[in-house]
């Protein structure tokens, strides 16, 4: 059922300010079956979003990453796609994952961000997605 809701698909933050936040906000515009969304991060140095366009595809190949997260493997999505990226490294520069997000096409800009992430937070990223997928389940076409 779709709701007017927005919905959190990650949200990976911790106690020193540092987030990267993915939020669906509703039907894509113009294009059927998909989902408009932004990323944003915020950290005391620098903060900042950028639009993401979500397919089901898209989501699917989400679900993949957190399996291979899940593995101890870290993970880049999205990365060879027109739009932005983002990436996790389980074991950043700072002892700590760190999440990269890359806008190449519009901003051509890359921001590094280190979160110290809690041990359930796979967990919590796939009930994220089961939320997103049963709210949207009705408007997403079905790639």
């Amino acid at each position: 059922m779709v709701t007017a809701e927005q919905l959190d698909l990650a949200l990976l933050c911790d106690d020193e300010g540092n987030s990267v936040r993915i939020t669906v906000l509703g039907p894509l515009q113009g294009v059927a079956g998909g989902l408009a969304a932004e990323i944003v991060v915020g950290t005391p140095f620098v903060a900042g979003r950028v639009a993401l366009s979500l397919w089901r595809s898209r989501l699917t190949s989400w679900a993949e990453a957190l399996d291979r997260l899940e593995a101890g493997e870290d993970i880049a999505w999205l990365h060879v796609q027109r739009g932005p990226s983002l990436s996790i490294h389980l074991n950043g520069e700072r002892d700590c994952p760190e999440v990269v997000v890359e806008d190449v096409l519009d901003s051509m800009t890359a921001v590094r961000v280190p979160i110290d992430l809690p041990d359930d937070w796979i967990a919590t990223h796939r009930g994220l997605l089961a939320a997103v997928l049963d709210a949207w389940e009705g408007h997403l076409s079905p790639e």
